[in-house]
């Protein structure tokens, strides 16, 4: 017999988590599906800053791990699962094709949050692994003492290039326009930090190298002067694309692929929600993402409760 949840949440980063937690306490049967670490982007960053609670800052995957013991001691069950192949809405209930399996549910919560944003230029794929980064926390202690670029302008920009400069000697940031999108506060420590230098108005035309990366080439979109930086390594922190293939065609998304909810962050298919980073919504953090969550779950369970026996 095919077991059914009350809710199946995909996606374990702050969102899924905060879900996952409160419809336990709800007394939900719970299960969330993670393919990677339980934690998403979040659990890679350095230092939050800006999450309530820690006036000095939490690392990444010390709040997200907090998160995760908390959603398991009020009951969810967490699966890690090498991908999510499809959704469909069956019969008031939810079938959601996992690997070789079909697990029902009847809500589900979208928590997949989104992935770095990439540029097809020359080199990119080439060297991705090999001086093409998209995670400063993961790959900086491999560039001690030397040079590595930055490419963005916005907050992720700002934190990676400012965590970079704990090994690198120097970090170039590379930014498209004449000022950053950064909070000021981020921006007042870049300017005080000697290792950071910013290259403004440019963009990253190519990278270069013999089996790893060694130079790039950045052109100034006003002069279209090219010139060559000799860099060790490429961060990307340029925006976002959400992960929701597997719900095309079923969820309806915004042009950009994220998916569009209704104030009770409900979808046009009745019984499946969707919050944090893989919605069509106007801040991506972890404290919104958090709130996100909750609220999913909460509608969550008035759907169960009202649809079913």
């Amino acid at each position: 017999m095919v077991e059914i949840y009350d809710v199946i949440i995909i996606g374990g980063g702050p969102a899924g988590l905060t879900a996952a937690l409160y419809a336990g306490r709800a007394r939900m049967k719970t299960l969330l599906l993670e393919k990677a670490t339980a934690g998403g982007q979040a659990a890679t960053t350095d230092l939050i800053e800006n999450y309530p609670g820690f006036p000095e800052g939490i690392g990444g995957y010390e709040l997200t791990e907090k998160m995760k013991q908390q959603a398991l001691r009020f009951g969810a069950e967490i699966g890690e699962i090498k991908e999510v192949g499809g959704l469909e809405d069956g019969e008031g209930l939810k079938l959601i094709r996992v690997d070789d399996l079909g697990l029902k549910a009847k809500s589900v919560i979208i928590a997949t949050g989104a992935e770095p944003k990439t540029l097809d230029i020359p080199g990119v794929a080439e060297f991705r692994g090999k001086g093409v980064s998209y995670c400063a926390t993961c790959d900086g202690a491999f560039y001690r003492d030397k040079v590595v670029a930055v490419i963005g302008g916005g907050n992720s920009a700002a934190e990676e290039a400012l965590f970079l400069t704990r090994f690198a000697s120097k970090v170039y940031m590379v930014h498209r326009r004449d000022q950053l999108r950064a909070d000021k506060i981020l921006q007042e420590r870049l300017e005080a930090n000697d290792r950071i230098e910013i290259v403004w108005d440019s963009h990253l035309k190519k990278i270069l190298g013999n089996g790893k990366v060694e130079e790039m080439v950045v052109e100034n979109k006003n002069t279209h002067d090219r010139t060559d930086y000799r860099v060790d390594g490429v961060f990307f922190y340029i925006g976002s694309v959400p992960n929701t293939e597997f719900c095309e065609g079923l969820v309806n998304l915004d042009e950009r692929e994220f998916i569009i909810t209704g104030g009770a962050l409900d979808t046009n298919v009745p019984g499946v929600f969707a919050a944090g980073d893989c919605r069509a919504n106007l801040l991506k953090q972890v404290a919104v993402a958090v709130g996100e969550g909750a609220l999913a779950a909460v509608e969550a369970e008035k759907y169960v409760e009202e649809n079913f026996d």
